[in-house]
Formats: C-alpha cells, sequence, structure tokens
C-alpha cells in the first residue's frame, strides 16, 4: 500500500468519525434550527442559530459523503469559531473537571475542519467522483 493510499484512507476516516460526530452534535439543534439556543442570555438571531444547526448536521453529513467538502469546513470552522470565541469570553477551560463548559470539542472540530481544508476530501469521496480527472487533493 503506497502513501497516497495510506493517506486517502486516513482522510477517509477522518471525515467519517468527525462527520458523524458532528451529526451526532446536530441533531437537536437542526430539530429546531430557528429557536434551539432561545433560553441562552442575549441568544443569536433565529438566522444564525438554523446556520449553525445547519453547519453541524448538515456539514456533518457532507463530510461523511465527501460532498461539497470545503464549503463544509468552511462552515464548520465558522460555527466552530464562534463557539470556542463564546466558551473563552466566558472564562471556560479548556478540558472542563466536573460540570461546566469547555471548549475542547469546538477546537477539535475546527481543527478537523482546517485541516480538510488544506487536504481535500481525498480520493474516497463524491467530489472526488464528481471533479472526474482532477485532484482534490495533494497526496494523490
Amino acid at each position: 500500500m503506497n502513501s497516497a493510499h495510506r493517506g486517502s484512507i486516513a482522510v477517509l476516516l477522518l471525515r467519517l468519525v468527525a462527520g458523524v460526530a458532528l451529526m451526532f452534535h446536530g441533531w437537536g439543534k437542526i430539530q429546531n434550527p430557528f429557536h434551539w439556543m432561545d433560553k441562552a442570555p442575549a441568544h443569536p438571531p433565529g438566522f444564525l442559530q438554523a446556520l449553525a444547526a445547519l453547519s453541524e448536521f448538515g456539514g456533518g453529513l457532507g463530510l461523511i459523503l465527501g460532498l461539497l467538502t470545503p464549503l463544509c469546513a468552511i462552515g464548520i470552522l465558522c460555527t466552530m469559531a464562534v463557539a470556542v470565541y463564546t466558551h473563552v469570553s466566558r472564562g471556560d477551560p479548556f478540558v472542563a473537571r466536573g460540570p461546566g463548559g469547555s471548549y475542547e470539542l469546538a477546537v477539535l472540530f475546527l481543527t478537523i475542519a482546517l485541516a480538510l481544508l488544506f487536504t481535500g476530501p481525498g480520493r474516497y469521496s463524491i467530489d472526488q467522483k464528481l471533479l472526474g480527472g482532477r485532484r482534490t487533493n495533494d497526496y494523490d
């Protein structure tokens, strides 16, 4: 197995695991996309709540399929950047020690989205099939 094949498998695994996790993370939000944060003080407008729900749930599905990967990654990256900012501005720790919020998961999803923006969706993706002979990353 050559390094390009191993790299494509690694990106596929990253997309699959992150995509499933994001879909679970966004499932409750997509059930009520315009009002899932309404109980939070100074909650964002419904439109922004819906964008975040769509970025998490729809972006996760896009990662699983390898479909519109750059668009999905940008949506996830923006949503997680806001989540990190919100946690940091509240004084939440990186890793919670007991009850309370933390921003480790948001940083992890942000980093995965950034990595997928840099690498592309890999050989085993719908994006690759749609692009035909064009390369979707540098390791193939």
